[in-house]
């Protein structure tokens, strides 16, 4: 494995790789850092040179982690189970709670990304054009996406949505009384031995819970194994099972859970992924945990992919 990985870096097949951080058996067996012009969520950063040390925006795969968090405060009985209404959860929305296109909605339809409501990120994470983006923007996040249009049945499709992310860190919030990133803290990463980390918020104070988390690969990785340990006594061994159970097809044999993505074919794998190359990737069945930042923001390119593979041997 060392040796496919050094060539992918030597051959520049991962040219904006940042960090990688490969876990087996508990272990760390592999640890790679570079360098080049990153990105804080929002804030040009300037050209780093990366160490174990470091933050790295997950961007995306903060959402896998606040499903991890959503059932940490299930376990603790301070959410709704994922069956409950999830506009009823924003009283201050009288409008909308009372729209009886609205009622079906459930916490469970935002943990599957199933919403059925307007929401489209194809268009660059810089441009207001983009449904994230727009959120941000918003003088209100949580009422922008509940307020979106209803374009189909709820639970019917998967479609991405970092709104629905949105709308699972305020039901967190809300139900454990403090903001998102104090219940990170020390709900999960104070147990994890995680002192450092970062949470980007929005000009209204509110952490971006579906892109906003910065950690150490190594970090990443931890949380990784955490899942791979099935949750140990930090999240419940039965949400890890619900959240990585395959609920929705996105295409082929890649499925999406609550929050994570899972690979059911030859081999099956659990990932976080994340706009510009983050990826949390975990393999059961060979006791293996990856974690890769990279700088490819917006830009199509796949270092991770390379890297990946080169780990996985396929």
């Amino acid at each position: 494995m060392t040796e496919r990985v050094d060539e992918v870096l030597r051959a520049g097949k991962a040219p904006h790789f940042h960090g990688l951080v490969v876990m087996r058996g508990g272990e760390v067996v592999l640890e790679r850092y570079g360098a080049g012009r990153d990105h804080r969520l929002g804030e040009d950063l300037g050209h780093v040179v990366f160490d174990r040390d470091t933050l790295h925006d997950l961007r995306s795969v903060s959402k896998s982690v606040v499903g991890l968090l959503y059932g940490i405060a299930l376990g603790e009985g301070l959410v709704p189970e994922p069956g409950e209404g999830l506009v009823r959860q924003f009283p201050e929305y009288p409008d909308l709670v009372a729209d009886p296109g609205r009622a079906h909605l459930t916490i469970e339809h935002a943990l599957t990304m199933t919403l059925g409501l307007e929401w489209n990120e194809d268009a660059p994470y810089t441009s207001p054009a983009n449904s994230e983006i727009a959120m941000e923007l918003a003088p209100d996040r949580h009422r922008f996406v509940l307020e979106r249009p209803v374009v189909e049945e709820a639970g019917k499709r998967w479609a991405y949505c970092g709104g629905a992310t949105a709308l699972l860190g305020a039901v967190i919030a809300r139900g454990v009384g403090r903001p998102l990133t104090e219940y990170a803290e020390s709900a999960l990463f104070r147990p994890l031995g995680i002192g450092d980390f970062g949470w980007t918020k929005g000009d209204d104070g509110i952490e971006s819970a579906a892109a906003g988390l910065r950690l150490r690969p190594l970090d990443l990785a931890a949380v990784g194994r955490l899942v791979l340990d099935g949750g140990r006594d930090i999240v419940p061994g039965e949400w890890i099972t619900r959240m990585l159970t395959p609920r929705m097809v996105i295409e082929d044999e890649f499925r999406y859970g609550f929050q994570w993505y899972i690979g059911t074919g030859g081999r099956r794998l659990y990932e976080g992924i994340g706009n510009g190359g983050q990826r949390l990737l975990v393999a059961p069945g060979e006791d293996l945990v990856v974690a890769v930042t990279a700088g490819e923001y917006d830009a199509g390119m796949d270092s991770a992919g390379a890297l990946l593979d080169a780990v996985l041997d396929r």
